[in-house]
């Protein structure tokens, strides 16, 4: 099977992307997609996902993680995707498409950024005194000292395969608070390492350290870039209308062969 490909990037959360409308990729097998995207022996990437039609929206989203397995939702491939949306004639001022956590809005910024609204949340639990929340996949967030310096991917592992998250899965976050914003690294499930940025996991370490406090956008620094996320709080920490902003670039299209 030829496969025809495209890669993207959101603040180095890179993507391969299939134009799935007409079905051809829909029977792809675990191991062909882990194939895909190992970076030795592959194209190479965080994840693929598949541009499907969908009844009553602009398009479906199905994502898969690096080890071929479906994954939860992925807010910078979200982002990704609604720029190859854009690309592949899908013109629209805003977009509607479905992805496995439910229905999503997005749109394009001025300056080019997507803004691609996330589900709401209305619980942020506590584990040993660290954040725990659903942005659409489940993230464990720790506010660190020094994130730049820290072990990333030993203690995200570590958590992650924890008694208590091992089976399910978590992807782990270390945030270090700056002036302004905030600086997010991010070990992930189903890649099993850091990656250069996640978009769920930058939403919920937005909402952890929004907390208690009265500011409602929170500008936050990856190792692939700049992110922001903006957001309505009740005092109840319920928080709706939330909105992941970042860039979503082309990189390259090819063939390849399975």
């Amino acid at each position: 099977m030829n496969i025809q490909f495209y890669k993207y990037q959101g603040t180095g959360n890179d993507f391969v992307i299939l134009d799935n409308r007409n079905g051809q990729y829909s029977e792809l097998t675990t191991p062909q997609i882990r194939f895909i995207c190992d970076r030795r022996f592959g194209i190479g990437a965080d994840g693929l996902m598949q541009l499907n039609l969908l009844d009553g929206y602009d398009f479906e989203m199905k994502y898969y993680n690096a080890d071929g397995t479906e994954s939860s939702m992925c807010g910078n491939g979200g982002r990704c995707l609604v720029k190859f949306a854009k690309d592949m004639g899908i013109a629209k001022s805003s977009y509607h498409f479905r992805a496995i956590d439910g229905p999503h809005e997005a749109s394009f910024a001025d300056n080019g950024w997507v803004r691609l609204k996330m589900k709401d949340v209305s619980e942020l639990d506590e584990d040993s005194g660290n954040c725990v929340v659903d942005t659409g996949s489940p993230h464990y967030v720790k506010i660190v000292n020094d994130v730049k310096l820290y072990n990333v991917f030993d203690e995200g592992k570590r958590i992650r395969y924890s008694k208590k998250y091992k089976e399910e899965g978590i992807n782990v976050n270390f945030v270090q608070i700056e002036h302004g914003h905030i600086y997010v690294r991010t070990y992930e499930r189903g890649v099993e390492n850091e990656t250069y940025s996640c978009g769920t996991g930058v939403t919920a370490s937005a909402l952890a350290c929004a907390r208690n406090r009265g500011f409602n956008h929170v500008e936050v620094q990856t190792l692939g870039g700049e992110l922001a996320v903006e957001f309505q709080k009740d005092e109840k920490d319920h928080f709706s209308d939330i909105w992941l902003c970042g860039p979503a670039t082309y990189v390259f299209k090819g063939e390849i062969k399975l």
